[in-house]
């Protein structure tokens, strides 16, 4: 498997976890010390893994046969680092996702991810 096509299986883990409210999923995807940053509700939201999972967690899951919305508009791999740009939805919300990736001990994880909440 190419590195690039690698590093878009994490990606559409990390969206299956979201919009399916699994743990494992998202916990497979993100490195441990993984950060998530964005503007929500007026002021800027940093999360550890941790935080970000139990958020995710609150929002349940969603009725049986929902699609998510992912849209990859940008993936690029050098070496051990790549940097993935995603259009997603989540919980009635869209989002476009800047992840950042680091293959770390042969895996591809997100070590950090900053939103925009579309309007």
């Amino acid at each position: 498997m190419s590195e690039e096509k690698s590093v878009e299986s994490v990606v559409h883990l990390y969206v299956e976890g979201m919009a399916h409210a699994h743990e494992g999923a998202l916990r497979k995807a993100f490195h441990a010390k993984a950060s998530i940053v964005g503007n929500y509700e007026g002021k800027v939201e940093w999360l550890s893994l941790d935080d970000f999972v139990a958020e995710v967690m609150s929002h349940g899951v969603p009725p049986a046969g929902t699609q998510p919305l992912i849209q990859i508009e940008t993936l690029d791999v050098t070496g051990d680092a790549a940097s993935v740009k995603i259009v997603d939805d989540y919980a009635g919300m869209r989002f476009s996702d800047y992840l950042s990736l680091l293959k770390v001990d042969g895996r591809w994880l997100i070590v950090h991810k900053v939103y925009h909440l579309h309007s």
